[in-house]
């Protein structure tokens, strides 16, 4: 019952590091009472059983808002919404189980504290290429200066390490095991030899921010479309004139639930031609294009004051259930978006032309892909913007875990990031990933935010992903040499 016990504290510590409780000082500690319990059970099956049940309820505290979205928008009853979401905790709980499952060997040996978290970090990213990628653990450290010093050498990635670190050497301790086994925490005062995070400046261009607060069930004829295309012209023209003595040399509308169909509407061109010239400022849009099998995209258009498309980028990571119903859900279930059909996934990264710099603009939930996002940085984006219709979420804590998520993004490449999104959060980020400003939820409203083009990449953004691949050596390694003795 101890382990047990112990084992379900860490997964409430966990939850409770994230938003909306947000106690990000618990990072460091929320692993160790799993820690003791791996330590003290000595059956592989039941260590696989701690961290799968651990990680179920991990899962279901964190993401209960995927139940609400599937319900609300899914097409189906509040109990196959349940039934689905809880299939979806049992899978992801895999990765904890098989944490759990390794974990427990390295922690009687004296190397414990390196190998258990690089054994994390190992396990970490495999989230993504698993079909769901949401919070990693060192997200909660987006507020701490001086682990955030990690982001642009290491990516999150780092500050996961970190926190497994320091969570590793209190179960430790908690164990009395042998002071030397516990220097291993002097990594931790390391940090301070690396780089303090770029101080805080003002921009040097401007930018529109608008946020439309558009209805996410709202059901669109011709006439109601041709409204909500001007409306969304005026908005942002009256954006522009409220703060003339900054004038933006770019205005971003957000992926928002509804048909803007940019490259097909010869109505909306000419309204979004009449706005960049009058503005003389870029556009930047969320809109739904079509491929050559007339299969929808999720994409964003850039418009130059001309009038005239510069770039489209189509979204590459789709959502499940979002954007397409993976099989064998797809007889039953609906996706979220409204367009007939499941989306198709774009196939490449696109950096665009604004007058003599470059730009990258991703997608909504593709912020939660490090190594994806900074490849825009990498291919030479200046600045990030990240269109985003966090609608769907509803009034949950997911807004607010989508955008410490984004920051991250933000201090890994040293880049401003401005996010756009059809009712909240939009937000103003920083190159520390510090946030400027934010408008209020669930209202219409525009911001006029400064922002500055960097072009010096960090060794993340010029390298990647290499620390986990560091760490899956190490834990490889770590474990035959466990075999061996």
């Amino acid at each position: 019952m101890l382990n047990w016990s112990l084992a379900l504290l860490s997964a409430a510590l966990l939850i409770l590091t994230f938003p909306k409780a947000n106690l990000a000082f618990l990072a460091p500690v929320a692993l160790a009472p799993m820690l003791i319990a791996l330590a003290r059970e000595l059956r592989p099956w039941r260590r696989l059983l701690l961290g799968w049940v651990a990680g179920i309820v991990y899962w279901f505290g964190v993401c209960y808002w995927i139940q609400f979205d599937l319900a609300l928008h899914g097409g189906i009853s509040n109990f196959v919404a349940w039934l689905l979401f809880l299939l979806f905790c049992l899978a992801k709980a895999l990765h904890l189980a098989f944490f759990a499952l390794i974990a427990g060997i390295f922690m009687r040996r004296p190397w414990a504290v390196p190998a258990v978290a690089a054994l994390w970090v190992a396990i970490e990213v495999t989230h993504g290429h698993l079909g769901f990628a949401w919070l990693a653990l060192g997200n909660a450290g987006i507020d701490m200066g001086i682990p955030m010093r990690l982001a642009p050498f290491t990516g999150v990635y780092g500050l996961s390490f970190l926190f497994v670190v320091m969570s590793a050497t209190l179960a430790l301790a908690a164990l009395r095991r042998p002071r030397r086994e516990l220097l291993w925490l002097a990594l931790v005062p390391l940090t301070l030899l690396l780089p303090r995070m770029p101080a805080a400046q003002r921009g040097s261009d401007t930018a529109l921010l608008v946020q439309p607060n558009l209805s996410e069930d709202a059901e669109y004829t011709t006439q109601s479309l041709d409204d909500l295309e001007q409306h969304l012209v005026e908005v942002s023209l009256r954006g522009v004139l409220a703060d003339l003595a900054n004038r933006p040399s770019i205005i971003v509308w957000p992926e928002v639930p509804a048909p803007l169909y940019y490259e097909e509407d010869p109505r909306l061109r000419k309204y979004v031609g009449d706005l960049t010239e009058a503005t003389r400022a870029y556009l930047l849009s969320g809109i739904v294009a079509h491929n050559e099998e007339h299969t929808p995209l999720n994409s964003i258009e850039l418009v130059a004051p001309s009038g005239h498309a510069v770039s489209r980028y189509d979204k590459v990571n789709l959502v499940p259930f979002g954007e397409f119903v993976p099989w064998p859900f797809n007889s039953f279930v609906s996706k979220i978006s409204t367009e007939a059909g499941d989306f198709a996934a774009g196939t490449k990264v696109v950096v665009s032309q604004v007058n003599n710099h470059r730009i990258g603009a991703f997608i909504c939930y593709e912020s939660v892909f490090p190594d994806f996002v900074r490849q825009f940085a990498h291919g030479g984006a200046e600045v990030l913007f990240n269109l985003s219709n966090d609608g769907w979420f509803g009034k949950s804590s997911a807004r607010e875990q989508h955008l410490e998520i984004a920051r991250m993004r933000a201090a890994e490449n040293r880049r401003w990031l401005l996010r756009s999104t059809n009712d909240g959060i939009t937000a103003t980020i920083d190159p520390a990933g510090r946030l400027r400003g934010t408008l209020p939820l669930y209202r219409e409203a525009t911001s006029t935010t400064g922002f500055g083009y960097i072009s010096a990449q960090t060794v993340y953004t010029r390298f990647g992903d290499w620390f986990p691949i560091v760490c899956a050596v190490a834990a490889l390694a770590f474990l035959i040499a466990e075999r061996a003795l």
